[in-house]
C-alpha cells in the first residue's frame, strides 16, 4: 500500500454517510488484512520479489485507469523535480518500509514475526513521524510528545525481553522497527518535497520506484534461484492479488477519497483500528498467539497513536503505515 503525499486536503464537502463509512470499513479491514496476506504470500514466495510484483501489478493497473479516465498519457506526465521527489518517497516507503516488514514476516517459525505482532510494531510510525518533525526543528504539543512516550512504552513491552524470552524475535522486531522509521522518514520528506498535485499519480511512480527497487534487492539475494513458479500454492497467488489490487489500488483509491471528502479525525482512525483488525485475523485465520503480554503492549500502542493522531488532527492525517 502506499500512502498519499503530504499535501493538505481540501475542504471535506457533504457526501452521504453510507459513503464516507463504506470508505473506512475498506480502509480498516483491507489495510488491516494486508498483514496477513504478506504472510501467507511468503509462505511459497520469496518475499522481496513478491513484493516487487505486487507493486508493479498495482502501479501498472493504476496507470491504467488513470490514462483511460484523463484522456491519455499525458496525466502520467511529471516535472523531473516532481519524478525525483516521487520515486525517493517510494524508495523509502515501499523499498524501505513495505521490503522489510515482508523480510520480518518471511522464514520459519519462530524466527517469522506473526502478522498481528508486525501490524502492532508498525503502528508506531505515527510515533516516529512526529520524533523525526521534531529533529527538523518542528515542535510538537506537549501532548503529542506524552501519545509518543505512551508508544513507546508499548513497544518496550513487545520488544524488551521478559524473563529471558522477548515477545517477538529479536532480529524481526529491529527489522520492523528499522521499517517504520523508513516509512516514516518517507512520510515526513512527502510533506517537504516538490510532489506530483495528484496523489494517484504520485502513487503510480512511488509504487514503480519500489518495485525496481525490491526487485533488484530480491535479485540481489538470490531469490530467483530455485524458485518454481509450479510450486507456489493457491492460497499464496490469491494473496500476492489481493495485496495488489485490494490493498494498493482500491483501499489506498478509498483512502484518497476520504481525505477529500471526510474530516480528517474520522479518516486518520486508520492508524488505530488497522493494528486490532490484524491481530485478530492473525488469531482467527492464521492461529497466531495472542498473549497476554503482547495485548497490554498492543493496547498502551494504540493509545498512544490515538493521543497523537486526536492532538494532530488539526493539521493534517498522518501517512499511511499500512504495508
Amino acid at each position: 500500500m502506499t500512502s498519499p503525499p503530504g499535501t493538505a486536503p481540501s475542504s471535506p464537502t457533504t457526501v452521504s454517510p453510507a459513503k464516507v463509512w463504506s470508505a473506512l470499513a475498506i480502509v480498516y479491514v483491507v489495510w488491516g488484512s494486508t498483514y496477513l496476506a504478506i504472510r501467507v504470500t511468503v509462505e511459497t514466495m520469496p518475499p522481496l520479489l513478491s513484493a516487487a510484483a505486487r507493486f508493479a501489478i498495482a502501479a501498472t493497473v493504476l496507470a491504467v485507469v488513470l490514462t483511460v479516465r484523463k484522456g491519455g498519457a499525458a496525466a502520467l506526465r511529471l516535472r523531473p523535480r516532481e519524478f525525483g521527489s516521487a520515486a525517493l518517497v517510494g524508495v523509502l516507503l515501499l523499498g524501505g518500509g513495505n521490503g522489510l516488514v515482508v523480510l520480518a514476516e518471511s522464514g520459519p517459525p519462530g524466527k517469522a514475526v506473526p502478522s498481528g505482532m508486525a501490524a502492532l510494531l508498525i503502528a508506531t510510525v505515527p510515533l516516529l513521524i512526529v520524533v523525526f518533525r521534531a529533529v527538523a526543528g518542528d515542535r510538537p504539543a506537549p501532548a503529542t510528545v506524552g501519545g509518543v512516550l505512551i508508544g513507546f512504552v508499548g513497544l518496550g513491552l513487545l520488544t524488551l525481553p521478559a524473563g529471558g524470552v522477548p515477545a517477538v524475535p529479536v532480529g524481526g522486531a529491529l527489522t520492523l522497527i528499522t521499517a517504520s522509521a523508513s516509512w516514516a522518514f518517507g512520510s515526513v520528506l512527502s510533506a517537504r518535497l516538490p510532489m506530483p498535485r495528484d496523489p494517484f499519480v504520485a502513487s503510480v511512480y512511488e509504487m514503480i520506484a519500489g518495485a525496481l527497487l525490491l526487485g533488484a534487492a530480491g535479485l540481489g539475494r538470490g531469490e530467483e534461484r530455485g524458485l518454481d513458479l509450479g510450486a507456489v500454492s493457491t492460497r499464496s497467488w490469491v494473496a500476492l492479488a489481493y495485496l495488489a489490487l485490494a490493498g494498493s489500488v482500491v483501499a489506498f483509491t478509498a483512502y484518497a477519497w476520504l481525505l477529500q471528502n471526510a474530516p480528517i479525525s474520522l479518516a486518520a482512525t486508520y492508524a488505530y483500528v488497522n493494528p486490532v483488525v490484524a491481530v485478530l485475523l492473525g488469531a482467527l485465520l492464521l492461529a497466531e498467539a495472542v498473549t497476554v503480554r503482547v495485548l497490554v503492549g498492543g493496547l498502551v500502542i494504540v493509545v498512544g497513536v490515538a493521543v497523537v493522531v486526536t492532538v494532530e488532527r488539526p493539521r493534517r492525517a498522518p501517512d499511511s503505515d499500512q504495508p
